[in-house]
């Protein structure tokens, strides 16, 4: 079952406030700008592989795409670049694309800032993700377009992200080990799942049971990736747009 085309029938009748939202508004002097700027070092974490991974398909070495990435992030804040957000475009992932290919286009300015060491206090860097990252990219390198490294480690984090957030729910109900032994059926893993039968002997329950919590997983996992893209756009119908085009990313290798 394609949890990911999945998450396009999902609909909530209350949009509420996002993150990406909160950006543009602060743009707009709408609210308070340590705000925005709090939303968007939570949306620029989460997405800090599919930046570095167009950094280093521009020809960067590690280390210095590193201190890029690092960088942009200052950039985006200090030089307030959210506020010339198109609100009628509302996808965070199009505006960051744009921003960070307009910040690498200066390339004395930028070797100038990591001199100065300037980013290096807005977004600590998370070793561990900066190698994940680093795997990333060398996975895609060979096959895919800068933008197109982009365009399929942004989806990959989205999903990653949407998993995340359901072990968090699962986890707050003491049920953590059951989603680790139900994950393999949302797909995206290298080996099949189980048979119904053979995991629900190995969990001590009817087959019947398992089933019906396979069912409620992808539910909830719909519900949790619908959640993650709702942070980087601004309508409903805009998170199926998003999903419609994180799907075909995936799809297409």
């Amino acid at each position: 079952m394609n949890t990911l085309a999945d998450a396009r029938n999902g609909r909530s009748d209350f949009f509420p406030a996002t993150h990406w939202s909160a950006v543009i508004a602060a743009g707009e002097s709408q609210i308070d700008p340590k705000i925005a700027q709090a939303a968007l070092a939570e949306l620029c974490q989460t997405y800090w592989t599919p930046l570095y991974s167009f950094v280093r398909s521009r020809g960067y070495s590690v280390e210095d795409a590193q201190d890029l990435t690092q960088s942009f992030f200052a950039y985006l804040i200090e030089r307030k670049i959210y506020a010339r957000a198109d609100r009628q475009k509302g996808r965070f992932r199009s505006f960051l694309l744009a921003s960070l290919k307009h910040f690498l286009a200066d390339a004395l300015d930028r070797e100038r800032t990591l001199k100065r060491g300037g980013a290096q206090t807005f977004l600590p860097l998370d070793e561990e993700q900066a190698k994940e990252a680093e795997s990333v990219f060398q996975t895609h390198s060979a096959t895919s377009s800068e933008d197109r490294i982009f365009e399929r480690s942004w989806a990959e984090a989205l999903v990653a992200a949407g998993m995340e957030r359901l072990l968090a729910e699962y986890k707050s109900e003491s049920r953590g080990k059951l989603f680790k032994e139900l994950r393999i059926f949302l797909g995206g893993g290298a080996d099949p799942p189980p048979t119904y039968a053979e995991l629900a002997d190995r969990l001590g329950m009817t087959e019947s049971t398992l089933r019906s919590h396979v069912t409620r997983l992808r539910a909830r996992y719909r519900q949790a990736l619908r959640a993650e893209v709702r942070k980087t756009v601004n309508t409903e119908t805009q998170v199926d747009e998003e999903l419609h085009e994180l799907l075909r990313v995936l799809t297409e290798g």
